[in-house]
């Protein structure tokens, strides 16, 4: 009898976790969306020529105007989109202003850059090469020149973009890059919970998100990246630099708008792959991810958060950090130069 009583009640229990679950994958799948195999674009349609040839630049230094920095230099694809340091370092080991944001899932968010100043992946790629800070190619023909000068390129320019008369030009060199990037799809075991599967996330990671949602982080770190949707003001309830320890504080989205309303205002960050892509913030002054969410807690939601909510929190975005496509991974080989090709340039 004694027997029997425990195994119901064990089943019980079994019964009131598994109706638990179902709850908090209900909760979440209103919240959350699981990755798309790629973000399509319809303006900029994805063939496989195109995305060979976007990865090939992605990879290609001789877009910088020392030939020395690639795109992946500062969103390194095998340190999961992003370069570990707090601003990256570009043309003449300038310093940038702002942390490099991952590259993976980037395309599926409203805008990019950290002020949202470029409406997607397509307008964003055109942006680093010619800034004097980053790539520093003195302007838009002289990448063109640099890569017309490579048969190879313009052999597979004309697959990638079949029916153009001139393919080989500044918009296209963009367009190739961001249809690469549309790839850069990460899944994890969230999307696998977020599909149906109860048992792709352990308990601690389960009452990590039931906190996530439960305090208020949901608020905007939502969608299918679990943020990157929305701009929001950091630091609502206090200044976000008395945590951080920034000095000369960004103004985020006001260097854009210059309106009042947008002062601190940042593009919320993607939560995805998150472990990761340390240090954290957009100026990238803060390397402890439990630190981070602490400080976002009192800051955004004004709320003290204690050291074990803490620990299933940062359990529940651990379980966010997903594969990278293998075929990303695996580095391309470059067409050489020819004597036509603008020799590289240090100064």
């Amino acid at each position: 009898m004694k027997k029997s009583l425990v195994a119901l009640s064990l089943v019980s229990i079994g019964m009131a976790m598994a109706d638990s679950d179902k709850q908090l994958l209900d909760e979440a799948r209103k919240l959350f969306k699981p990755l798309p195999e790629v973000a399509e674009n319809p303006e900029n349609p994805l063939n496989e020529y195109k995305v060979k040839l976007g990865k090939m630049l992605y990879y290609d230094p001789r877009l910088s105007k020392s030939g020395f920095i690639s795109c992946n230099s500062c969103h390194n694809i095998a340190t999961y989109g992003v370069d570990n340091l707090p601003t990256s370092i570009g043309h003449k080991w300038s310093i940038g202003p702002r942390n490099a944001p991952t590259v993976l899932n980037a395309a599926l968010h409203v805008a990019q850059f950290w002020d949202g100043r470029a409406k997607d992946v397509e307008e964003q790629a055109q942006g680093p090469i010619v800034n004097p800070k980053e790539m520093a190619i003195p302007h838009k023909d002289f990448a063109v020149k640099r890569i017309a000068s490579i048969p190879e390129y313009v052999e597979l320019f004309k697959k990638a973009f079949p029916g153009e008369k001139d393919p080989v030009n500044y918009e296209n060199i963009a367009k190739a890059i961001a249809a690469f990037e549309r790839t850069l799809m990460t899944p994890s075991r969230f999307d696998k919970f977020l599909k149906g599967d109860l048992n792709a996330l352990t308990e601690k990671e389960k009452k990590g998100l039931r906190l996530f949602i439960g305090v208020g982080c949901a608020t905007c770190h939502n969608g299918v990246t679990v943020g990157g949707q929305t701009f929001q003001k950091f630091g609502i309830y206090e200044p976000f630099w008395k945590y951080t320890g920034s000095k000369n504080p960004d103004k985020g989205r006001y260097n854009v708008t210059k309106k009042e309303s947008d002062m601190y205002v940042f593009k919320v960050p993607s939560l995805r792959n998150v472990a990761r892509t340390y240090p954290y913030f957009h100026d990238g002054s803060v390397w402890d991810l439990k630190e981070a969410v602490r400080i976002m807690a009192k800051v955004q939601l004004n709320k003290e958060l204690t050291d074990e909510q803490i620990d299933y929190i940062v359990a529940f975005l651990k379980s966010l950090t997903g594969e990278i496509p293998k075929e990303a991974l695996e580095l391309p080989v470059l067409p050489p130069s020819t004597d036509e090709t603008p020799k590289p340039d240090f100064e």
